[in-house]
């Protein structure tokens, strides 16, 4: 047996027995992004810079309002092209996208949110992004049924576009975990995951977040935010159980910070938030 499959197996049963598990040194290194919003550029090739000096792997791209034709700005293939170069020259990877306009136009109620969101996957296809954020906040969250079929009948039929483009969309909501694993049962589709937000899930839902990430595991959750209302490890977010939990499921994918900036600094608040998170990071893997 392979110390992975030996791992995925102990993971398993720690899971079921609700126990955490302790990897130690074998457990890998967390992939941490953070969106480009965060830093001050959205949709803004320069994010890539100041990502690398700071020491994050990846950026979270903003996809940007549409124009009056009717494009998003992350559409234009010039743009596009920069920043391609400069994930390339900083050796920054792309995490993933974020629709952003779906604060504006909610799925449930515009039609026009379906023409973002193939738009959306396009962009990501050629970002080679491999997952996009659809978020459903505010007056665009998910507040009833209603809501939460219309929403689900509109994934259902996208998903098989964003399918046979090797995109996932990633719903982000407020949502409980096994709420969200109803609705995705129901789409029944790879190309549809939980976008999980820790902060969100704790400050918001108020839910336990661990549980939830080890109720959902890693083939239900497409990415995940990092964050809380100040810097991380000083709030209501356990990040230590919470980063417990992801390294139990044999999460592997990127971890996007959506930290806040207390002192107004977005990129000295941002750096703190990253060297905070790497140390709780070390005590879960030590």
């Amino acid at each position: 047996m392979t110390v992975s499959a030996m791992i995925s197996r102990r993971a398993l049963l720690h899971s079921a027995m609700g126990l955490p598990l302790n990897l130690g040194s074998r457990a890998p290194r967390l992939k941490v992004g953070i969106m480009d919003v965060i830093l001050g550029f959205a949709s803004d090739p320069e994010a890539f810079a100041a990502a690398e000096r700071i020491g994050f792997d990846a950026i979270q791209v903003t996809l940007g309002r549409p124009d009056a034709q009717g494009k998003l700005l992350l559409a234009a293939a010039a743009l596009q092209q920069r920043i391609l170069k400069s994930s390339a020259a900083h050796k920054v990877a792309i995490a993933s996208t974020y629709l952003d306009i779906l604060h504006r136009d909610c799925l449930q109620s515009f039609e026009a949110a379906k023409t973002w969101i193939r738009q959306a996957i396009q962009i990501t296809t050629n970002l080679n992004a491999g997952i996009v954020e659809l978020a459903f906040f505010f007056k665009c969250a998910l507040n009833n049924a209603s809501d939460i079929e219309t929403v689900t009948h509109s994934l259902r039929e996208l998903a098989p576009e964003a399918q046979a483009a090797n995109v996932v969309l990633g719903i982000e909501n407020t949502l409980s975990a096994e709420e969200n694993a109803r609705i995705l049962d129901r789409i029944a589709s790879p190309a549809v995951k939980v976008w999980y937000d820790i902060g969100n899930s704790t400050n918001m839902g108020h839910f336990d977040v661990p549980h939830e990430i080890r109720f959902l595991g890693k083939d239900r959750i497409g990415q995940i935010h990092i964050k809380d209302n100040v810097y991380l490890g000083q709030g209501a977010v356990n990040v230590k159980a919470c980063l417990q939990a992801i390294y139990d499921i044999g999460y592997t994918g990127f971890c996007v910070l959506e930290t806040a900036a207390p002192t107004g600094d977005r990129l000295a608040d941002a750096a703190r938030n990253l060297q905070l998170l790497r140390a709780i990071e070390k005590r879960v893997r030590s």
